[in-house]
């Protein structure tokens, strides 16, 4: 079966739902939120995720270790028809598969984390208050000082799963999502961050579990992607219960020849 065009959502579902954890991002993508935003690529059953709602667009493909030789054949054939320029997320290994047709400009290890053991976020006691797009100044300011350089939507403000802190008026630490579906019940936690000056209170952990508070009833699987180096933040989150459930790399790529 050559790689192809899928527009089959239920199609889609039933395949990534095989593994709802590994691939929480492109099952919240299936909603009518992101839906718009995306093309998918099916050979047998792997699919590959182009998501066009970022500038450059990103290339979501994922496997198990013992599927990723049928990612590639995938990814083989894809190729071709990618853009110049993109951001790829790929399982270990599958970066090799584009090498022939992209430079890669820069690369960076990640890790898949899973909320596995709930109780213990639920220990935490959860403060914050829900953000609103009358928030997004102060949301923005908070990003530059505590988080440049972060993937942020302001869209993702319209999904009312946000949760910041005040101290004094200003907004010192967030937590919000970079994807939630109650249809396929999964959400991947993004953008959480705390300012400077008060890290190491405590506020982090706070916001998730007060944004964990408005998920719990609408999921059943919550994820989140970081950075493998970013050891603080990998301890703050196995303290709250979650556990690492795979790697990826993260690349910027520019095809060879086309630009």
């Amino acid at each position: 079966m050559p790689v192809r065009a899928e527009h089959d959502r239920a199609v889609l579902a039933e395949l990534l739902g095989r593994d709802p954890v590994l691939h929480a991002y492109e099952l919240g993508d299936l909603d009518d939120f992101f839906w718009p935003y995306t093309s998918w690529f099916r050979r047998e059953d792997q699919v590959a995720l182009l998501y066009h709602g970022v500038n450059p667009p990103t290339l979501l493909a994922f496997a198990p270790p013992e599927r990723t030789a049928q990612l590639a054949a995938l990814l083989t054939e894809l190729a071709p028809l990618l853009p110049a320029r993109l951001y790829a997320h790929l399982s270990p290994g599958l970066d090799l598969v584009l090498a022939p047709r992209f430079r890669v400009d820069a690369a960076t290890a990640h890790l898949k984390m899973a909320l596995t053991d709930p109780a213990r976020l639920a220990a935490v006691q959860p403060a914050g208050e829900p953000l609103s797009a009358a928030d997004l100044p102060q949301l923005h300011e908070l990003y530059a000082a505590a988080y440049p350089g972060n993937w942020f939507d302001p869209r993702m403000l319209d999904t009312g799963q946000y949760v910041g802190i005040r101290q004094g008026g200003d907004l010192v630490a967030v937590a919000g999502v970079h994807v939630w579906s109650p249809t396929w019940r999964v959400a991947a936690l993004g953008n959480v961050t705390t300012h400077p000056r008060v890290r190491g209170r405590g506020l982090a952990g706070a916001a998730v579990a007060a944004l964990w508070g408005r998920l719990r009833a609408s999921v059943d699987h919550v994820t989140l992607n970081v950075k493998a180096d970013n050891a603080t933040a990998v301890r703050l989150y196995e303290r709250l219960g979650f556990t690492r459930v795979a790697g990826y790399g993260e690349y910027a790529l520019t095809a060879l020849g086309r630009v």
